[in-house]
């Protein structure tokens, strides 16, 4: 049987520059975000000086994420962002916190130290400016030939405190979908979710409407009567005889996504909840199509790939992490029988 996933241990951009030209079917990372931590690896990113630099850096590794990406292929890229005069951090010293002091094994590879770079002047950034490093990183990617096609809200019911007073505790980061050509690969039917309960309410009352006088015969008056209990388009939905719903209770995914956070007792800082990563897997690609993380972390990219049957690859500068990842995809693979590439 052939292994779905390999693990590289280096930097990502050298190794995706070894990647043949349209292997990739999708692109699901996460980079570590940039001034909040220091991960104790040499040719880390992250540290930059200025947004400047790291936007730079982020441009330069997703040129080479779009030169290996199939031509319907995406990018599913989450980014947090962090406030100016905090030496790049979000601002709360709870959410500074390190594994240890939260209750769960800190890794080797994380300094306890704090060692984010120093702020300093910046000609438009000010103290305590949110620095917008999400949007910058979008919108420069853009301006180098990605089609910006989506801003996902992951919203996070249990985010970390934060000991502010003029402001809100931030809870949600961005999840950016992002395309190599103007037609991509996109599974919709894939990650459909269930009716609101409101929306299932509608949905009988206004089949009640057409039953009422028969689909294909309901007049100006009955078509006038959804419109203004439902806002809808009535007239239209009672030429065709539908209710504007699908008939299993599914619907479009919205572009809010409510999901936990999870902590990870192993060692890494900062990892994806595996539910927050299932919709752009399966509507990113198909079973035999081969996924990408050149910031692999521990992995979770790859556990749900696996899991997913999809084919794998992960990027990871830290040994230590690129050795937790190991065990978690091959303790997924010990549970069914290993996937064998198409």
């Amino acid at each position: 049987m052939t292994q779905p996933y390999s693990l590289h241990v280096g930097d990502c951009l050298e190794v995706i520059k070894k990647l043949d030209d349209c292997s990739i079917q999708t692109c699901i990372t996460s980079p570590p975000y940039w001034g909040l931590r220091d991960y104790g690896v040499d040719g880390q990113l992250g540290l930059e000086k200025t947004p400047e630099e790291y936007v730079a850096k982020m441009v330069e590794v997703f040129r080479e994420v779009r030169r290996v990406l199939r031509d319907d292929g995406t990018l599913w890229l989450n980014l947090g962002d962090s406030y100016w005069g905090g030496k790049g951090s979000n601002g709360s010293s709870k959410a500074r916190r390190t594994a240890g002091e939260r209750g769960y094994t800190q890794s080797g590879g994380t300094l306890l130290i704090d060692t984010r770079p120093t702020d300093g002047n910046h000609d438009i950034i000010k103290p305590k400016d949110l620095v917008g490093i999400p949007w910058r990183v979008a919108f420069a990617l853009q301006a180098d030939g990605w089609y910006l096609r989506q801003d996902i809200i992951w919203h996070k019911p249990n985010p970390m405190p934060e000991s502010v007073t003029d402001r809100c505790t931030k809870s949600h980061e961005y999840i950016f979908l992002l395309s190599k050509s103007e037609r991509y690969y996109f599974d919709q039917e894939a990650i459909k979710e269930p009716l609101a309960q409101e929306s299932i309410g509608r949905k009988n009352r206004k089949q009640n409407l057409i039953n009422r006088t028969g689909v294909g015969t309901l007049g100006k008056q009955i078509a006038e009567e959804i419109d203004a209990k439902h806002g809808y388009a009535g007239l239209a939905l009672a030429r065709n005889g539908k209710t504007g719903y699908s008939d299993d209770g599914l619907r479009n995914k919205r572009s809010v996504w409510t999901v936990s956070t999870r902590p990870f007792k192993e060692a890494h800082f900062a990892t994806f909840p595996p539910q927050l990563i299932e919709p752009c897997v399966k509507a990113g690609s198909k079973q035999g199509d081969t996924i990408l993380d050149p910031f692999n972390g521990a992995g979770t990219t790859g556990l749900v790939a696996c899991r997913q049957n999809r084919n794998y690859i992960g990027i990871e500068l830290n040994p230590e992490y690129a050795e937790i990842a190991q065990k978690r995809i091959e303790n997924e693979l010990n549970k069914a029988p290993l996937f064998t590439n198409a």
